[in-house]
């Protein structure tokens, strides 16, 4: 089983799912395999209101030593996009990351980086 996450090839612009800020976290990779922390998993909800986006995220460890900088680019790519002002980042541990969070492209990832999945 995966996981499927909002984008704009999906959901309309304007839906409360925020799928432009989902498709643009995409762009943010995992500084040890070329995977988007979105395919990854490491998203568990995301809220946008009033230029303020809510994020909440996780790790595959607690001792994961790239936390703060896969934070700082998230920051920085959300504050890209039109509108968005803030971003507030929380990391949680519940729900905890299993590989059935990988989408199906972190999948493929995965296999081509020769790591089980």
């Amino acid at each position: 089983m995966t996981t499927a996450y909002p984008s704009l090839e999906t959901y309309p612009g304007n839906d409360p799912n925020c799928p432009a800020l989902w498709d643009a976290l995409r762009e943010v990779t995992d500084p040890e395999i070329p995977i988007s922390v979105v395919d990854m998993g490491l998203i568990v909800a995301l809220s946008e209101h009033d230029g303020i986006v809510d994020l909440k995220l996780t790790f595959t460890a607690m001792g994961c030593p790239a936390m703060d900088f896969i934070m700082d680019d998230i920051r920085a790519r959300l504050l890209q996009e039109p509108g968005v002002r803030e971003v507030h980042i929380e990391i949680v541990w519940d729900p905890v990351w299993t590989k059935a969070r990988l989408t199906e492209e972190g999948i493929e990832i995965m296999r081509t980086w020769g790591v089980s999945s």
